[in-house]
């Protein structure tokens, strides 16, 4: 399930995520599900057709995440592997940082994070400018819509109801939006 709160030029997209990467490497012992939650940049498009017509709209490349994730092992709820990335290059997310917070009461961290816009968009490395002042007040306003969409995400998912595996064996599988 994707959700989105999109604002005039930066949107926060959230999504359940089942996930697994059997390289050593990244950090990941076993499968991780959860759910993602991005800031993003958005883009409305020029009208392809009448005034009438549908508009285009992306969402553009990511400036920021938390990854909600925990191991399929663990108890659900647990989120024994809740990182973010303050950080992107390009599409490619920088390094992992964790944080206990995130684990104690996940929906109020994001909701912190998010109330200060221009202090994520600056860790990313994206000059916030005037420009997003507007954005910056609605995301504040959106942020109750946005931790019951993102904790009904949390919940769906130590449910049981999503993330769920793939069926059958697998060796590696990323099922999101995100």
């Amino acid at each position: 399930m994707l959700q989105v709160f999109a604002f005039d030029r930066v949107g926060v997209v959230l999504s359940d995520l089942y996930f697994v990467d059997p390289n050593p490497l990244h950090g990941q012992e076993s499968a991780e599900r959860g759910v993602r939650l991005e800031v993003r940049i958005m883009n409305q498009g020029a009208l392809l057709g009448s005034i009438y017509s549908a508009r285009p709209i992306e969402i553009g490349r990511p400036v920021w995440r938390a990854d909600l994730l925990e191991s399929v092992d663990s108890v659900p709820g647990s989120l024994d592997r809740a990182h973010h990335h303050p950080r992107f290059k390009g599409w490619e997310p920088g390094s992992r940082v964790f944080d206990e917070s995130m684990t104690a009461d996940p929906v109020r961290w994001v909701g912190e994070q998010l109330a200060d816009l221009p202090r994520l968009l600056d860790q990313a490395g994206v000059e916030p400018g005037p420009e997003l002042e507007s954005d910056a007040r609605q995301l504040r306003e959106a942020i109750p819509g946005i931790e019951r969409a993102l904790g009904a995400l949390l919940d769906g998912v130590k449910s049981g109801e999503l993330a769920q595996a793939p069926e059958g064996e697998v060796d590696s599988a990323r099922l999101s939006w995100l």
